[in-house]
């Protein structure tokens, strides 16, 4: 270790103050912060990474904050990673839809590194995201899923509809009764076939 002495003209007459007998450089260090903050957003999570001296990078541990980007740090919320890996991960659930956050993170060694010690750095860059929409469930099962069954169904109902005003069509009718042929009958379904498909789709 070192001793830190503190020497100086005071009151017109030269003094030494011992400030600290026993110094150890390695006990008081002051790390940079870390640097190329990013974030990866899918529908599950947000993942947000960094990059530290490599080697350092076993030694750190990290604190992240996070907040809506409109509003002050003060109200921002903490996570700590479990691991000395330089990366977190946030949970869909613990952010809203539409809300742009903004995050930052910081470090120092681990209170588990007898070798070293430190104090936090200063806040590094910060990373702007973004919640990733996830499409209804509802749609999703209209989309994939419902229009083959409810298609098939209608299209049966109408061949059959179809079928039964044809027969009545071939029976004798009263003079002025208004009956579709069976072409102009096809040429009704297929619209309608068409305009159904366009409203599910």
């Amino acid at each position: 270790g070192y001793r830190v002495s503190l020497q100086g003209n005071f009151f017109g007459r030269n003094r030494t103050y011992i400030t600290f007998p026993e110094y150890n450089p390695c006990k008081h260090i002051k790390l940079d912060p870390p640097l190329n903050i990013q974030s990866n957003v899918t529908a599950s999570k947000c993942h947000i990474l960094w990059s530290v001296p490599w080697d350092l990078a076993e030694i750190l541990q990290y604190e992240l904050q996070y907040k809506e980007y409109s509003m002050p740090w003060e109200t921002a919320l903490n996570k700590t990673p479990s691991s000395s890996l330089p990366e977190i991960e946030i949970e869909a659930t613990e952010l809203h839809s539409g809300i742009t956050y903004i995050a930052r993170v910081r470090c120092k060694v681990s209170e588990n590194e007898d070798s070293y010690q430190s104090q936090w750095s200063e806040w590094s860059q910060t990373t702007v995201f973004q919640r990733a929409d996830v499409p209804k469930l509802s749609e999703k099962i209209l989309n994939t899923r419902t229009m083959p069954f409810l298609f098939i169904p209608l299209s049966f109902g109408t061949l059959l509809y179809l079928f039964w005003n044809y027969k009545l069509s071939l029976r004798p009718r009263q003079k002025g009764s208004p009956v579709l042929t069976f072409p102009h009958q096809l040429l009704s379904f297929s619209h309608s076939i068409i305009c159904t498909m366009g409203i599910l789709r």
